[in-house]
């Protein structure tokens, strides 16, 4: 699989290296898990690794055999020849197929909603601010003499 942020160039091989599906589809879950779904075998599924590729892990691996996102700057095959998305899904299929790629996502289900990232930013946020105003406060009363004003050597 060769993705962009529109769409995802799909080429399928079979055990002998036979190309048997080659097509593009939109990144949407529904539309993927309806194109996996439709292949019905056990699939043996790569892409190379980008910003959005942890939700797309999470949403294609219960319904693979496999999947391996690998690091497009090691796949030096992929700068050899001609370019484009259905050349790069090819050659990403045929180096799974040779055992080519090495797998450097290794992460399942550790993906937090974003309302989760939220609060933790909010607890980590009140916690740094309520850490500031106790220094400020402590700061301030160094700066005060016994009646509450400031000695003058401070103004």
């Amino acid at each position: 699989m060769d993705l962009h942020k529109e769409t995802i160039s799909i080429a399928a091989m079979n055990g002998e290296g036979k190309l048997v599906i080659e097509s593009i589809i939109g990144t949407k879950a529904s539309t993927i898990l309806q194109f996996l779904q439709g292949l019905r075998r056990d699939l043996h599924l790569t892409l190379e690794e980008w910003t959005c590729v942890a939700w797309l892990y999470d949403l294609m691996k219960p319904h693979v055999t496999e999947l391996v996102v690998c690091d497009p700057r090691k796949n030096a095959l992929l700068e050899e020849g001609n370019k484009g998305d259905k050349i790069d899904a090819r050659k990403l299929a045929d180096l799974l197929r040779g055992g080519y790629l090495r797998s450097v996502y290794h992460c399942e289900n550790v993906l937090l909603t974003l309302t989760e990232l939220a609060a933790q930013f909010c607890v980590s946020l009140r916690n740094d601010v309520e850490d500031w105003l106790a220094l400020g406060v402590t700061q301030t009363a160094k700066c005060t003499d016994s009646t509450g004003t400031r000695p003058k050597s401070y103004e």
